[in-house]
């Protein structure tokens, strides 16, 4: 596996700067951003312009992600696609056909994106709306070597509050859909949203293993307090994002089993992309600062992916709120001789052994 991140975590940072930080980093992926400039969308930016891009575009970016040791694991580009209003569920997929054709023209396999709602509608109402519109964008995409793929994120209040805004955020949804469409058409695997969905994110993997074409590395905390005053509908009813129970975070900072997480993804034969989609609010807000939660998430995660298996097992870390790795009585890998790994001091516990590495 490879760890890269989704590139709006850096704002409308310029391509060559990201991809020269995330290399010295040690990222081995990016999901790059394709958003239009102009959009309606709060978490968006244009790393890659596809109103503007030519073979030329193409040759210069190649060549730029391998001398840097580099891969384009997704391009992404997450729209209202089944939007109520004809002119911009219109524009809406010929942009996605936009972001497909850079995606063949860059060799790059996957273009994720959302299913999104037609709030006049419900939800029975949208799958018929989805096979109507998909179907043809399937078919593009196929034509161009490109596979499409869904996020989970059900994008509550996105359209109009209390309503859900992207109809592909469970099991029973995803089977339907997969029913009616190719192999060629699957998931880019979020375990945050399953979480505070109550949805079994360990069992997913399993159920959907052959759909699953690129995972998202996010956590998410639940604020037990404000779940015990608002119930599970949040903010006056509005589970609204920010205001609500549950709050985004970086890998290993909320409640997910990473450890058993990955664990899954290898025994079902994943090996492709973890990419980080940052939207953890306390180490968000500004470029070095989100550059900061990126390196946090990947010391976090670099472990589990390499040493992560059956057979080896030992003490391990969770990213802790100062930058430092303390010790928690779950299983996750570590190597004392790794140089990332500094400044470790142990104390003997009866249940654990409690330890803590600073990052910078």
């Amino acid at each position: 596996m490879k760890i890269g991140f989704l590139t709006v975590a850096l704002g409308n940072l310029k391509l060559d700067d990201i991809v020269e930080w995330a290399s010295k980093e040690g990222f081995e992926a990016l999901e790059v951003a394709a958003w239009p400039p102009i959009n309606e969308r709060d978490f968006s930016s244009t790393t890659i312009d596809a109103d503007n891009f030519s073979p030329k575009d193409a040759e210069r970016i190649k060549a730029l992600l391998e001398k840097h040791g580099l891969i384009i694991s997704s391009l992404a580009y997450y729209d209202n696609n089944l939007d109520s209003d004809p002119e911009k569920r219109k524009k809406i997929n010929e942009h996605l056909r936009k972001v497909i054709d850079v995606a063949h023209i860059l060799g790059v396999e996957l273009v994720g994106t959302f299913i999104g709602r037609d709030v006049t509608k419900s939800i029975e109402e949208n799958m018929k709306e989805f096979e109507k519109v998909f179907k043809p964008l399937i078919s593009y995409a196929e034509s161009k070597n490109v596979k499409l793929m869904i996020e989970n994120c059900p994008m509550v209040g996105w359209q109009e509050k209390e309503k859900i805004g992207n109809i592909f955020y469970s099991p029973q949804i995803w089977r339907e859909i997969f029913r009616i469409t190719p192999d060629s058409f699957g998931l880019n695997l979020d375990p945050s949203h399953l979480y505070w969905l109550g949805i079994d994110y360990l069992k997913v993997v399993e159920d959907f293993a052959d759909r699953i074409f690129h995972v998202h590395a996010k956590d998410v905390e639940i604020k037990r307090d404000i779940l015990y005053e608002q119930s599970i509908f949040g903010y006056y009813g509005t589970n609204a994002h920010g205001k609500s129970w549950w709050i985004y975070r970086l890998p290993g900072l909320g409640e997910l089993d990473w450890s058993s997480f990955i664990l899954e993804l290898k025994k079902v034969g994943y090996d492709f992309v973890i990419s980080i989609e940052h939207e953890d609010p306390i180490w968000g807000g500004d470029i070095e600062k989100s550059k900061k939660g990126l390196k946090m998430g990947l010391r976090f995660l670099i472990y589990l992916v390499v040493y992560n298996t059956t057979e080896h097992r030992c003490w391990g870390v969770k990213v802790y709120e100062e930058i430092h790795y303390e010790c928690i009585d779950r299983w996750y890998p570590y190597d004392p001789y790794d140089h990332f790994w500094s400044r470790r001091k142990v104390r003997n516990s009866s249940c654990c052994k409690d330890c803590w590495y600073s990052l910078v």
